[in-house]
């Protein structure tokens, strides 16, 4: 079942915003995507890259319980505009359902005042 897109990317930039995110900055939306079929996963990276996304290497990731998977995000420089985040997990979540291979919603980083950032990696 899909995830509201929607909710969840307005509920995000409104919290990046209110934490005093900079609303006039590009930032990296990476969207997530994994499967523990390494060939099933490579062939979504190629349809993600030919979408027009930065596509990282696939990396293994081991599990608490043990299990393992391959990942790889999509990323994409851009403004912080909910609509087109929006549709781009739409398609991406589609694309993944296809493929049989899972999307994992998309995520950022807090884009503000580099004296801010400072102060609160400490």
């Amino acid at each position: 079942m899909s995830e509201n897109w929607s909710e969840f990317t307005e509920e995000t930039v409104n919290a990046l915003l209110e934490d005093g995110s900079d609303p006039d900055a590009e930032y990296t939306i990476e969207h997530h995507f994994y499967h523990v079929d390494f060939a099933r996963l490579e062939k979504v990276a190629v349809e993600v890259f030919k979408l027009g996304f930065e596509v990282t290497d696939a990396e293994e990731v081991e599990f608490e319980d043990g299990g393992s998977a391959w990942v790889f995000d999509a990323i994409r420089e851009q403004s912080l505009d909910a609509e087109s985040i929006t549709k781009d997990a739409i398609k991406l979540e589609a694309l993944a359902q296809q493929f049989g291979v899972e999307y994992d919603g998309w995520g950022t980083y807090f884009e503000g005042d580099e004296e801010f950032d400072e102060d609160d990696e400490e």
